[in-house]
């Protein structure tokens, strides 16, 4: 067996350039237990985070659905189950070998996706918005592939609103998945995740870019407390 890919946590927060680098060195290592992780350190919530989002699109069967940094392709299988068409898209060339999906799988780049323009009836994307180096031109990708009448559904972490909640997420996040991280998987990529938080904007921000790419009906939807969110919107027709 191929010994695990190693990632070297950098000592602050990349930029640009080296924040690609770093989430594709980080993700090649993580992948061969990244699903195992997930649902011990989500107690199984990102399941169903994850068919709350397929839900929020409501869209028909046999629509085209792309899935943004599908990684092993959860969501894929579930986009599939419900009847959708799906295609992932993934920078990280560990995760797409670590992939258990039928669903067709591309590597590319998030900001300059290989989709022809106006194709797609969906997009969703899985707790990636952090690991983007921009989030308007992402958005605005987001509007290019989409039809008029096409929608969004993307999660993301977040921070609870309440402040016993917020104190107790904090203390989760920030020492006990860093250790679920090392004992299972790379634990220098799972004390990169929670830092990574600091990348996402205010919510009314985010939610003010989404509508500047083109969207409308844009809505932010807390899960579990608030320890996630969904951002579901539609491409404006124009």
């Amino acid at each position: 067996m191929r010994p695990m890919a190693k990632f070297t946590m950098p000592d602050t927060l990349p930029e640009g350039d080296a924040k690609v680098a770093a989430v594709r060195s980080m993700f090649d290592a993580v992948a061969p237990r990244y699903d195992l992780v997930n649902r011990i350190m989500t107690f199984r919530l990102d399941v169903r985070w994850r068919r709350l989002a397929i839900g929020s699109l409501a869209l028909r069967r046999d629509s085209l659905v792309v899935d943004l940094a599908c990684g092993t392709g959860d969501l894929c299988r579930e986009l599939e189950a419900t009847g959708l068409a799906a295609v992932g898209v993934d920078l990280s060339f560990g995760m797409l070998a670590a992939a258990r999906t039928d669903a067709p799988l591309v590597q590319g780049d998030a900001l300059r996706l290989p989709v022809r323009a106006g194709s797609a009836d969906g997009v969703t994307c899985g707790f990636a918005l952090r690991n983007l180096v921009e989030l308007p031109p992402f958005f605005a990708e987001l509007a290019r592939v989409l039809r008029p009448g096409g929608r969004i559904a993307l999660l993301e972490v977040a921070t609870p609103p309440n402040a016993v909640m917020r104190w107790g997420h904090g203390v989760y996040f920030g020492k006990v998945v860093p250790m679920i991280g090392r004992i299972l998987s790379d634990g220098s990529a799972y004390r990169y995740l929670p830092r990574s938080v600091a990348y996402l904007p205010e919510p009314d921000a985010m939610v003010a870019m989404i509508a500047a790419a083109g969207f409308t009906a844009v809505e932010r939807r807390l899960l579990s407390g608030g320890v996630a969110q969904l951002l579901t919107a539609t491409r404006r027709s124009t």
